[in-house]
């Protein structure tokens, strides 16, 4: 049905107005704990999105890459050579690849050593955490420790935390919570093969 100009001039300003008093009630600054999750594609694209606005700003980004050590990926080249990105990738590819639980478990270990000083690091805004999640999953990292680290955090670090099956601790304490779910999937229901400048 079509909406007549002064219906929606009075639509259009009441969501004006409702966006402005939320926006006026809005005036602390904090650190935020993000968490992308679910089963859908474009949690780390997402991520990644937001580490460019922080690079844009002129602010410092940390990043540690887990599980996809052994894939390529475009955005590692890209950000990994910004002046005021550091960009670490860690693990042997996914655990279907490894299989090996107690190599898997040192090499988390090893991301999450990195983890911990950039957060502790007072020059960076942001830290990526590429698939912490899974690693939280298999339980290769101890997640009460995880908690702990990131509740002790400083009052103006962002960190981002991506992966599929977010841990309900992880969500209960973030701050902002997102969750793609797929719709439709070319590589599943069509067949078609990762795409350059899209999976990689």
């Amino acid at each position: 049905m079509k909406t007549d100009p002064e219906s929606h001039k009075r639509m259009t300003q009441r969501h004006k107005e409702g966006f402005e008093k939320k926006k006026a009630a809005a005036q602390k600054e904090k650190g935020l704990l993000i968490v992308n999750t679910g089963t859908g594609k474009g949690k780390s694209s997402a991520a990644f999105g937001m580490g460019m606005r922080i690079l844009g700003q002129g602010m410092k980004l940390g990043v540690v890459q887990f599980i996809k050590g052994a894939l390529y990926s475009a955005e590692r080249d890209f950000l990994g050579g910004h002046a005021h990105c550091d960009f670490h990738v860690v693990g042997e590819g996914y655990t279907w690849d490894t299989q090996d639980r107690d190599a898997d478990m040192r090499t988390a270990a090893r991301g999450w050593a990195e983890a911990v000083r950039m957060i502790n690091d007072p020059s960076y805004d942001m830290v990526i955490l590429d698939e912490l999640n899974i690693v939280l999953k298999y339980q290769y990292l101890d997640l009460e420790e995880v908690l702990r680290v990131f509740s002790g955090r400083r009052e103006m670090l962002h960190i981002v935390v991506t992966g599929r099956h977010a841990p309900e601790a992880l969500i209960a304490q973030a701050d902002l919570v997102s969750e793609v779910r797929p719709l439709k999937h070319p590589y599943k229901e069509q067949g078609v093969k990762a795409q350059k400048g899209v999976e990689f």
